[in-house]
């Protein structure tokens, strides 16, 4: 959405800029002596697809239901849109979607009639785009909830979000049962949403739906937000990985300099992880006959197992 305009006093009549779409600030919950989540600081711009990983445990299920003002902060503040999650959720969240992993419908409704009933518990949607998203999802709409599978209750649910148009998408692991096809959709609809200025909060568990979706993604640990940024943030902080292949037997030594660790993966072929600059690492190899090399960045799946020292934290 374009900057709305003030109304007169401070700032002449100028452009204000929007309040961010999601504004956290030290926002803690507890549950007697547990901390789910502790002292969050974030902020999600409108139009801004915003990735939020961690693994079971680590606060990201906390965070959401915060946010929906489902439960009561035992410390800071969670603000949609300048208003309070928890003081003022009606105001909060008018112009909020959300999608959760696990689908719980009204089994003996057809899809089209639990669309009608969640437009009139919104407040109304586009319904014409509502059509468009029924056909591109390829949903049976005159089935019954209760003989739906999986993946098809969760178009329901995701057809109804993305036809609110909210200003904000709360998606929580929304291509859980979905095919690739579907889920190739959902992302292309996630790209016209940010195209239209929504913003798109995205808890999921697939990485590679995250890495080529998400603005800036953060990273959970144990209740604690441990790392965030760009993707190209994120992998400055980590190894760039060099492979190479050499016309005759391997070097000996392996060529190491500062910030390299070299690792032989086959009899004519070694493995460099490079923390700083690549540029004396080429230089030592430039002295050896070289066949191949595969220069790639860390993956965020690398990105994100660095965090849990390689695996998973039930934290």
């Amino acid at each position: 959405p374009s900057p709305r305009r003030a109304g007169g006093g401070a700032g002449y009549g100028g452009p204000v800029p929007e309040p961010p779409a999601i504004l956290t600030e030290g926002l803690t919950k507890r549950y007697g002596r547990t901390v789910a989540l502790e002292g969050l600081d974030l902020t999600v711009a409108p139009g801004e697809v915003y990735g939020f990983l961690g693994p079971n445990g680590s606060g990201k299920t906390t965070t959401i239901r915060l946010l929906l003002g489902l439960h009561r902060p035992s410390a800071g503040r969670a603000a949609l849109f300048g208003v309070d999650a928890w003081r003022d959720p009606v105001a909060a969240h008018r112009d909020v979607a959300y999608v959760t992993g696990e689908p719980f419908l009204w089994p003996a409704l057809t899809g089209a009639e639990t669309f009608a009933l969640l437009a009139r518990l919104h407040g109304g949607v586009d319904e014409a785009y509502r059509d468009v998203l029924v056909r591109r999802f390829a949903l049976d709409t005159s089935r019954r909830v209760r003989a739906l599978s999986k993946g098809n209750r969760q178009k329901v649910q995701l057809i109804a979000a993305l036809a609110t148009r909210a200003r904000l998408l709360l998606l929580d692991e929304p291509t859980s049962g979905l095919d690739p096809l579907m889920e190739f959709t959902f992302r292309e609809c996630v790209e016209e949403a940010r195209g239209r200025g929504q913003a798109v909060f995205l808890s999921s568990h697939i990485l590679s739906e995250v890495e080529a979706l998400c603005d800036r993604v953060g990273i959970l640990r144990r209740g604690r937000l441990v790392d965030q940024g760009t993707l190209a943030e994120l992998r400055h902080l980590g190894a760039h990985t060099v492979e190479v292949t050499f016309a005759g037997p391997l070097p000996d030594p392996l060529p190491e300099p500062d910030g390299v660790t070299a690792a032989a993966v086959g009899p004519h072929a070694a493995r460099f992880e490079v923390t700083g600059d690549v540029g004396p690492l080429l230089a030592e190899l430039g002295r050896h006959p070289v066949a191949a090399l595969v220069s790639r960045e860390p993956s965020l799946e690398e990105i994100f197992l660095g965090h849990y020292d390689g695996g998973h934290d039930g934290g």
